[in-house]
């Protein structure tokens, strides 16, 4: 297996261009990366450049808060889809979970997996804002709303992924869902400590990889 496989291209900044894009899918392409995660108005673009690729397209919704309503998460999901997504990455409702308000957080979470049926489902914790039970709490209800994959940070934080959050999310959901770890992660031996942590995704940012020049250590054969 070669880590390329794991990893999730991303580039979210609110300034990108049509261009950008454009390089991020031959990028994309050109190193097998499983899939790039885009803003939901490039869809349309990237699902065009990568629609005879392996690489898949996501697409963040309501992001990158995650605090608007339900229905506009919905409602942009299923557009998502409809233009070429294949993945959904939304961020908890943090305001919510905050306010010890479970209720609304599980049904902001299975309003969205229920609007998109079988495609993947990528939850944010945004671990950096929430403490150790708060981060236990919300992976439970992920597992409750059937979420296909956690994801530690979406990059608009004050931090990114770490192994001691990537533990605990593993230990609180076994199992039952997937991890992606975000954040933080720039070069090979960083992105093997998670695989060995028991991730199954590693989010690596486009505009990063451009300052530090590593991101072709990404697509070396690795037996994890």
């Amino acid at each position: 297996m070669y880590l390329s496989q794991y990893i999730e291209y991303t580039l979210l900044k609110p300034t990108t261009t049509e261009r950008e894009i454009i390089d991020l899918c031959y990028e994309a392409i050109e190193h097998n990366y499983h899939v790039i995660c885009i803003n939901s108005s490039f869809v349309p673009l990237a699902a065009q450049f990568l629609k005879d690729s392996n690489t898949k397209v996501c697409s963040v919704i309501g992001f990158p808060f995650g605090a608007m309503s339900t229905q506009a998460k919905v409602f942009e999901a299923k557009k998502a889809i409809e233009d070429g997504a294949q993945e959904i990455e939304m961020v908890i409702n943090l305001g919510f979970l905050r306010s010890k308000n479970y209720v609304s957080v599980f049904k902001d979470i299975s309003d969205v997996k229920s609007a998109i049926g079988d495609t993947t489902l990528k939850v944010v914790l945004e671990i950096s804002e929430l403490n150790k039970n708060e981060i236990v709490k919300a992976c439970e209800i992920c597992v409750d709303a059937n979420v296909d994959y956690i994801k530690t940070s979406s990059g608009f934080s004050k931090g990114g992924a770490t192994l001691t959050a990537t533990k605990i999310i593993k230990k609180t959901i076994k199992d039952a869902v997937k991890i992606d770890a975000c954040g933080d992660i720039v070069d090979l031996e960083t992105g093997m400590k998670y695989l060995e942590a028991g991730v199954h995704r590693i989010g690596f940012d486009a505009i990063l990889s451009k300052k530090t020049k590593k991101a072709k250590t990404i697509s070396y054969k690795t037996t994890a």
